[in-house]
């Protein structure tokens, strides 16, 4: 399953690279997009994919018992989707304030409002 993701994440990272560098801004956002998914996956794999029993502790217990998943992946990873909200919020918010005040959503149009 791990070579799989590996396809998968370095399609998703190719993909979102490509479309950041389009003249674009809807597909400057879809690429971060894809991005922050693929980074999301990055780490869901690194952690590794086993099936184990969710870390809690018994009563009485000071710490979980037997074979147990590693809750760090996956708080990083709703940390990632939350900054990745934040961040897709943010771009949105600021393209849409660009395109009103110029116009246009092309880059190299507004690099020229520049001067």
């Amino acid at each position: 399953m791990e070579p799989v993701l590996a396809i998968v994440i370095g399609s998703l990272y190719a993909a979102g690279l490509y479309l950041m560098m389009r003249r674009n801004l809807v597909k400057l956002v879809i690429g971060l997009v894809l991005l922050s998914q693929a980074a999301n996956l990055l780490i869901f794999t690194a952690a590794g994919l086993r099936s184990k029993h969710a870390p809690l502790v018994p009563p009485g217990e000071a710490q979980p018992v037997g074979d147990f998943a590693d809750p760090l992946p996956q708080a990083l990873i709703l940390t990632a989707i939350v900054i990745g909200f934040g961040v897709i919020a943010f771009t949105l918010a600021l393209f849409h304030r660009a395109y009103q005040v110029i116009g246009t959503d092309d880059l190299d149009e507004m690099r020229a409002t520049d001067t």
